[in-house]
């Protein structure tokens, strides 16, 4: 795995509204996988931290959502040019 990819990784686990399930799709990585990952790539402290974040969070397994994966998309998104 390349230094990009496991940037990524790390940035999509940090995300309240990216589902392990994406991480899996795009990656191949399972729940566990990442759990595993995110322990050997982050300091102690910012672990815990990322565990007790991601414990239980409903927006983080696809099967728990009560609403569709959907962006956000700013009403002048494409406005900017």
């Amino acid at each position: 795995m390349n230094k990009s990819d496991l940037s990524r990784i790390i940035e999509m686990a940090w995300e309240d509204r990216t589902p392990f399930d994406a991480i899996e799709t795009q990656f191949g990585l399972n729940e566990q996988a990442v759990k595993k990952l995110m322990r050997s790539n982050l300091k102690h402290s910012a672990y815990k931290n990322w565990r007790k974040r991601v414990t239980g969070r409903v927006t983080k397994h696809k099967a728990k959502r009560g609403f569709e994966v959907g962006r956000h998309k700013s009403y002048d998104q494409n406005k900017i040019k």
